[in-house]
């Protein structure tokens, strides 16, 4: 008797066969995709020209505050919105790229990848009896 783990991906009884194709395509395609993707980081503007010294001060403050008292909620929601706060701005400042290609060459690599997508969800869905 089979193994039905190895039969139902996801815990349905699909085909395994299909989310093990999907996850092969999807992976090539993201893969092909994002090979062909610059991200580059700019200058931090933020009232004001470079000032992201600026946004380290409430973290820095919180992480302060903790060394001083580990369990002050202040320092903890100092430190937590500071730090979302850098995260913000380093997302925000990025600017993302995709390098000349071929036609051809970026249909291949959507395909594959939502191709793939596709056939892990028919894979997990689940099929007749088996």
């Amino acid at each position: 008797m089979a193994n039905p783990a190895l039969n139902s991906p996801g815990g349905t009884p699909g085909g395994v066969g299909e989310f093990i194709l999907g996850f092969i395509m999807a992976c090539f395609g993201g893969y092909f995709l994002s090979s062909r993707v610059t991200v580059v980081g700019s200058y931090w503007s933020f009232w004001g020209g470079n000032s992201f010294g600026v946004t380290l001060v409430p973290m820095l403050l919180g992480v302060a505050i903790l060394f001083y008292n580990g369990k002050s909620v202040i320092g903890w929601v100092l430190t937590a919105a500071g730090a979302l706060f850098i995260l913000a701005g380093v997302i925000a400042n990025m600017h993302i790229y995709i390098q000349q290609t071929s036609l051809f060459n970026i249909m291949v690599m959507l395909v594959l990848l939502v191709g793939g997508l596709g056939l892990i969800a028919c894979g997990i869905r689940p099929h007749g009896s088996a």
